[in-house]
C-alpha cells in the first residue's frame, strides 16, 4: 500500500505543480507583469515546486536525509538519465548551443553546495549563502535577456511555458486552487509513504531520496527533454537540465534550510556529492567541444546512471 500511496503522491505533485505554473503564469500576465519576469521567476519556481515541497515536508517530519537525497539524486538523474534516454531516441544537436555561461554558473553552484556540505549541516547560514547566489544568477539572467531583447525584435516564441492569452479568469482560479491544494497534499503522501518503504526494506531515508523520490521528481524534466529532442530543440533540453540543477541546489536547499537544519550524512561527503559533481563535469564535453549527444552517448549516460543505482541499492 505504501508503494501505491507514494505513486499517488507523486502523481498529485506533478499535476499540481503543472496546474500552479499555468495558473500563476496566466494570472501574472493578466495583471500586466512582463513575460520576461514571469519566465525567470514564476515558471522557475513553479516547475521546481514538487522538489521544494518534498524537501520542506521532509524537514518538518524529521527525515532531512530525504530532502538532501532528493536534491542530490535529482541533479544526478537530470544529467545521466534525463539527457541519456532522449539521446537514445534522437540525437540532440547540442553542438548548435551556446550554454557556456549558464553551465559555468551551474558548476560554481555545485562547488559552493559541496563546500557548504562539509560544514556538516545546512542551516540558516548556508541557506542565506545559497539564496544570495540564486539572486545573483537570476539578476544576471535578467540583464542578459534584457540586452538580447533590446538588440532583437520581440520573439513570439518567448512566451513563458503555460501562457494562454485566451484563458478565462475562472480557469486561472481553478488551476491556482488545484496547485496550492495539491502540492502540500502530494508532498505529505509521498514523504510519509517513502519513509514507510525505507523502514520496510531496511534502507535509509537518504537512499529513498536518492532513488525513488529523485527519479520521480525528475519525470517532468525527462518529459520536457524527450519532446525537445524529438523536435530538435537541443538548446531547450540542455538549458532545462542546467537551469533545473542550479535551482535545485540554490533554491530548494536554500529555502528548506530556513525551515530547519539539514544534517549531512557522511555518505554524501564520501560518495554521492562526488557522483553529482562528476556527472555535472561530463556535460563539459558537450558544452565546450560542441559535440552532439548522440545515441552512443545516450547509452553511456544511461548505463552510468544504472550503475549508480546498482551501487546505491546494492
Amino acid at each position: 500500500m505504501a508503494w501505491v500511496l507514494s505513486g499517488l503522491g507523486l502523481v498529485i505533485l506533478l499535476l499540481a505543480g503543472d496546474a500552479l505554473v499555468k495558473g500563476a503564469v496566466n494570472l501574472s500576465l493578466r495583471l500586466g507583469i512582463p513575460a520576461l519576469i514571469v519566465s525567470l521567476t514564476i515558471v522557475a519556481f513553479g516547475t521546481s515546486a514538487p522538489e521544494l515541497l518534498i524537501s520542506v515536508q521532509a524537514v518538518l517530519e524529521n527525515v532531512p536525509g530525504l530532502a538532501l537525497g532528493n536534491v542530490v539524486g535529482s541533479n544526478t538523474a537530470n544529467i545521466l538519465l534525463v539527457l541519456g534516454i532522449p539521446a537514445i531516441l534522437a540525437t540532440m544537436h547540442t553542438s548548435e548551443c551556446n550554454t557556456r555561461k549558464t553551465y559555468n554558473f551551474m558548476i560554481l553552484a555545485t562547488l559552493l553546495f559541496i563546500g557548504l556540505a562539509f560544514r556538516g549541516v545546512f542551516d540558516w547560514i548556508s541557506g542565506a549563502i545559497l539564496l544570495a547566489a540564486l539572486a545573483f544568477v537570476l539578476t544576471d539572467a535578467f540583464r542578459d535577456t534584457q540586452k538580447h531583447r533590446a538588440a532583437c525584435k520581440e520573439d513570439p516564441d518567448d512566451e513563458p511555458e503555460g501562457a494562454d492569452p485566451d484563458m478565462p479568469g475562472w480557469r486561472i482560479a481553478v488551476f491556482l486552487v488545484l496547485g496550492l491544494v495539491g502540492l502540500p497534499l502530494g508532498a505529505d503522501l509521498l514523504v510519509d509513504n517513502a519513509t514507510v518503504i525505507a523502514q520496510e526494506y531496511g534502507v535509509s531515508d537518504t537512499v529513498i531520496g536518492l532513488t525513488l523520490v529523485a527519479i520521480g521528481t525528475s519525470l517532468p524534466e525527462l518529459a520536457t527533454t524527450v519532446m525537445a529532442a524529438l523536435r530538435r530543440q537541443a538548446d531547450v533540453a540542455l538549458g532545462n537540465v542546467i537551469g533545473s540543477n542550479m535551482f535545485n541546489l540554490l533554491a530548494i536547499i536554500g529555502i528548506a534550510s530556513f525551515i530547519g537544519p539539514i544534517p549531512v550524512d557522511p555518505e554524501f561527503l564520501t560518495f554521492d556529492l562526488w557522483v553529482m559533481l562528476a556527472a555535472s563535469l561530463i556535460l563539459a564535453v558537450f558544452v565546450y567541444t560542441r559535440q552532439d549527444i548522440n545515441r552512443v552517448w545516450g547509452i553511456v549516460l544511461t548505463v552510468l546512471y544504472g550503475g549508480y543505482m546498482f551501487v546505491l541499492l546494492g
